[in-house]
């Protein structure tokens, strides 16, 4: 068997490994978290126990190597069954991405063992009440203390929340250098002076344990910075950008896919006058539109992780792209759904209820499609 066939082999086993694992024990209490507001760690522990954080981890690291295509459709699998879990597993991935690229040994060896089993749970801190989408934005200050950085702030709308272990997160270690700035430290739970609000009660995404993180003379140890002091960006750039864009994209592929396959059930199994539903024009109409939506997006995706990963100076603007067009394709797919199913699509023992919900909140998770449209601007207008 030659390499090539060897690589492919693999990497379909892994995604049928997803599958099986969203199927079987991801899917089963999705709706039941949802409607609670539960993190789903069940579901968490299933991922880690396949080491599924792991294979996008280098081979030196311990993992498999593989790059943002396999990702994606990894992801797209856990989406399917729950959302929610797909960005807490978005999330995770971010966070360890960034040990491995710009973490040093100490951190490296700390941490990533238990991150790629789900043992310690990642997670992002970037956002802030006064910046939002603009992390350039943001006020969290780290005033270096000897072999201590001092935190003062606070982050908002942090996934996992109060439940993850770790967090990455961004900080202005020097006000004056403007973007030059800001660094990333790794912030541990339970230390002295860190605290999180409630969970947000959020319309989708409900299970994410969306919270407020507060820092008040924080004391975090200096190895604890991931790359370079001032290079607080870059390792953002390199880590939810290169990666967390790029699984967003692909959590609203999953949902539209999800979406389409209710549908296209409901479709033919739904009866009105001794026939099925699909016979109809309209509901034909409705399919091919969902069906041409979700396809799309996930064929422009997997070109734009593919070209990623063969061309580094891609990877952000792709992911820009991927991330609008496939979050904007699921609110319409999904709103089809529900129309084609009528009455039983809007009620909330519906699958495709939450799906829309869930759907909704993709186009404002890490950066607002407002946001992306300007930066894809930009980038082609050259300024």
């Amino acid at each position: 068997m030659n390499e090539k066939n060897k690589n492919y082999n693999q990497q379909a086993e892994i995604i049928r490994l997803a599958r099986k694992i969203a199927k079987e024990q991801i899917a089963p209490q999705a709706s039941e978290s949802d409607r609670k507001g539960t993190f789903p760690w069940e579901a968490i522990r299933a991922i880690g126990k396949v080491e599924l954080p792991a294979l996008v981890f280098s081979e030196k690291e311990g993992g498999l190597g593989e790059g943002r295509a396999i990702f994606t459709s990894v992801v797209q699998e856990l989406a399917k069954a729950c959302a929610s879990t797909a960005l807490i597993y978005i999330s995770h991935v971010v966070l360890a991405k960034a040990i491995e690229i710009s973490g040093n040994d100490g951190l490296k060896k700390k941490w990533l063992p238990d991150l790629s089993k789900c043992k310690a749970l990642g997670a992002v801190a970037v956002h802030e009440p006064d910046a939002g989408s603009n992390a350039g934005a943001i006020s969290t200050q780290a005033i270096k203390d000897g072999d201590s950085y001092i935190v003062n702030g606070s982050k908002f709308f942090i996934t996992s929340g109060g439940e993850a272990n770790a967090y990455l997160t961004l900080v202005r270690t020097d006000p004056e250098k403007g973007l030059n700035g800001m660094s990333t430290l790794l912030v541990e739970k339970g230390t002295p002076g860190l605290s999180f609000g409630q969970a947000e009660e959020k319309m989708g995404l409900r299970s994410t344990s969306s919270r407020e993180m507060f820092f008040k003379d924080c004391r975090i140890p200096a190895e604890n910075l991931i790359g370079d002091e001032g290079g607080g960006l870059q390792v953002i750039g390199k880590s939810l950008i290169g990666w967390g864009f790029y699984g967003a994209s692909a959590i609203s592929i999953g949902i539209a896919k999800a979406a389409l396959d209710k549908a296209t059930q409901h479709a033919r199994e739904r009866t009105i006058a001794g026939q099925p539903i699909g016979i109809h024009q309209g509901v034909q109409f409705l399919l091919s539109d969902m069906i041409l939506g979700s396809e799309t997006a996930d064929a422009y995706l997997t070109a734009c992780a593919s070209e990623a990963d063969a061309v580094p100076g891609t990877v952000a603007l792709n992911g820009f792209k991927a991330k609008l067009y496939a979050s904007e394709m699921a609110i319409e797919v999904t709103n089809k759904a529900i129309q084609l199913m009528g009455g039983h699509g809007y009620c909330q023992n519906n699958i495709v209820e939450r799906l829309f919900r869930d759907a909704r909140g993709l186009t404002l998770h890490f950066k607002t499609s407002e946001w992306l449209r300007q930066d894809i601007a930009k980038a082609a207008l050259k300024i």
